[in-house]
């Protein structure tokens, strides 16, 4: 087990398996030391988090759904690497919120995956990022997050 699933596991975290991709897409791809990670959705032990935020969901739903997707991103860059310790650091997130016209809390729903790459990478987990709205997403989720990381 890699420091970065010891401090998973210490936070309560487990790390799921690696989603397989839903459509004609490879889950993440490989080039030089950077790691380039699909779009993972917001998925729980109990399946997908569906909804809208500004709707039918809290902020604090959104930024649960946010924390899904983040160790979805991990899970695959572990499938990607073979151990989370060849992670250098997290460059960068874009993350897409399923929210209503005036939802306006975007930033704070992609916190939520944030907010957990810096508990579990320390400051390589400070990145640069996107929080951006979408009318809808695949499958009618809640949140999508993709990632780019910087490998040793």
């Amino acid at each position: 087990m890699s420091d970065i699933e010891a401090r998973l596991s210490a936070l309560g975290h487990t790390l799921p398996a690696a989603p397989a991709p839903a459509a004609n897409y490879v889950p993440f791809v490989v080039t030089g030391k950077h790691l380039f990670v699909s779009g993972q959705i917001s998925s729980g032990p109990d399946g997908l988090i569906l909804g809208k935020l500004g709707a039918e969901l809290s902020v604090d739903d959104g930024v649960q759904a946010a924390q899904r997707c983040a160790l979805a991103l991990l899970a695959q860059a572990k499938a990607a690497t073979g151990d989370l310790s060849k992670i250098a650091r997290l460059v960068k997130l874009v993350g897409f919120v399923n929210s209503t016209p005036d939802f306006i809390e975007q930033p704070k729903v992609i916190n939520g995956a944030s907010d957990l790459m810096v508990e579990v990478l320390g400051d390589a987990g400070r990145h640069a990022r996107s929080a951006v709205s979408a009318a809808s997403l695949p499958l009618g989720v809640a949140v999508e997050i993709e990632a780019i990381f910087e490998l040793v």
